[in-house]
């Protein structure tokens, strides 16, 4: 009779150390997320001044469309890529997508900025240094935004592949998280603005 007893406690424990773990992983898929939500406000304000950005520009470049069109299509790759990535943040190729389309936009506002060193004019305009002073702020917060999702999904990853938790991670199909990274390090670096 007691071995019974012992063989009970042993899958009542064993049932809910495998609870906890799952909880666990939930809570950590779920922090993960919320960080992404961060990134996703960050980046959808920096999309949102761009095109003030661009019309500002507009009226002291106009023979320089070709750089103004590579912009806005950049901002237009990136909110695509921002709103496929807030839709699913589990997605790893979504997550890789928008790393791509931010790091085309980083370089065509980039592009854009070293340009604009040419047109005193532009660089004296109000509204461009106020948008530029806009832009690099908001630049800081997604950087800060990223690196808070970037930890929250090494947590995540990490009890996910950690023994015992990938056994419950398999079972349940828990997916492993992508980081939200630039892969080039000239790129990490925020555009330079200066007007």
């Amino acid at each position: 009779m007691s071995m019974g007893w012992i063989i009970l406690i042993v899958i009542v424990a064993a049932v809910l150390f495998g609870v906890t773990i799952y909880n666990r992983l939930v809570a950590g898929r779920n922090r993960y997320k919320n960080a992404f939500a961060q990134i996703d406000v960050q980046l959808t304000r920096r999309h949102d001044l761009i095109p003030n950005l661009v019309e500002t520009a507009k009226g002291y470049i106009k023979h320089e469309r070709e750089t103004l069109e590579a912009v806005i299509n950049a901002r237009n790759a990136a909110v695509s890529g921002l709103q496929a990535a807030a839709a699913d943040p589990t997605n790893p190729e979504a997550i890789r997508k928008l790393s791509q389309a931010e790091q085309g936009l980083s370089g065509a506002l980039g592009r854009l900025f070293a340009l604009s060193e040419a047109y005193p004019d532009l660089k004296a305009n109000q509204n461009m240094m106020q948008l530029s002073e806009e832009l690099t702020t908001t630049e800081n917060k997604v950087a800060f935004a990223r690196q808070a999702y970037n930890d929250s999904v090494m947590d995540y990853n990490t009890l996910r592949e950690s023994f015992p938790s990938n056994f419950v991670a398999g079972w349940f199909a828990f997916k492993a998280a992508e980081l939200l990274e630039i892969e080039d390090v000239a790129k990490r670096e925020v555009p330079k603005v200066s007007f």
